[in-house]
């Protein structure tokens, strides 16, 4: 099921909009539209200036998703991530996903995400160059690209990514996603769909909006539409 996820058209819906004091119920009312890759944003006061979300909010809505037949995509926006990949593992991540600009070694982070049983990605901030991505295409199984600068909300759409977004779907195989994440909204999603990325990350666009499960289902909407154009 998740290597289908990764080339695929999917929505990613991120927790980190939704109502803390209800979060099952928000996560159960999108996934029973049709959502199925769910999006953890994790942050640290330290690579971006916000504290969020611990493994400890993934193990505690693991088998709510992973029973309703989706996956956990764990977005890790910290400093040093190797020292806890075992952690979000073990949590119940299935996709983790670090920042080129916070690894050392980034060769090394990969194989130890891959090696702990999870799916390994890749973000670039916007203003990172494509060319980080470059040596370690063979060792990842998804890019995200951010189209905002990661840990402060509220910000505008930075559409100068979208060339190195399309840039990015003809550097990297087929069967490497691509996901984008900020910003993606019903006035965002036609231009983010026309640089072939296929994995879309929505937070106050879904959990922001008074029918979470309506927002989720029209943003999907354009993407099966994308998905019925390229088979024409």
């Amino acid at each position: 099921m998740t290597d289908e996820l990764l080339t695929t058209y999917q929505l990613a819906p991120s927790i980190l909009s939704a109502d803390f004091s209800h979060l099952g119920e928000d996560i159960k009312k999108v996934m029973d539209a049709g959502v199925r890759v769910i999006h953890v944003d994790v942050m640290d006061g330290a690579f971006v200036p916000n504290i969020t979300i611990g493994p400890v909010v993934i193990d505690g809505i693991r088998d709510l998703v992973h029973d309703a037949g989706g996956i956990l995509d764990v977005h890790l926006m910290i400093e040093a991530p190797e020292r806890y990949i075992e952690d979000f593992a073990e949590a119940g991540s299935d996709w983790i996903c670090v920042h080129a600009e916070a690894c050392t070694h980034l060769n090394m982070t990969l194989s130890q995400i891959r090696a702990a049983g999870c799916k390994a990605g890749v973000s670039l901030n916007p203003a990172t160059p494509l060319s980080a991505l470059q040596e370690v295409t063979g060792d990842i199984d998804f890019a995200l690209m951010m189209t905002v600068n990661p840990g402060f909300s509220g910000q505008k759409f930075i559409a100068s990514v979208l060339p190195k977004i399309q840039r990015a779907r003809q550097l990297l195989p087929d069967s490497v996603g691509i996901e984008v994440d900020g910003g993606v909204a019903p006035d965002t999603i036609d231009a983010v769909l026309a640089t072939g990325a296929n994995l879309f990350v929505a937070g106050s666009a879904v959990f922001g909006a008074p029918d979470p499960a309506a927002a989720a289902g029209s943003l999907m909407g354009k993407m099966a539409e994308k998905a019925r154009s390229k088979t024409r």
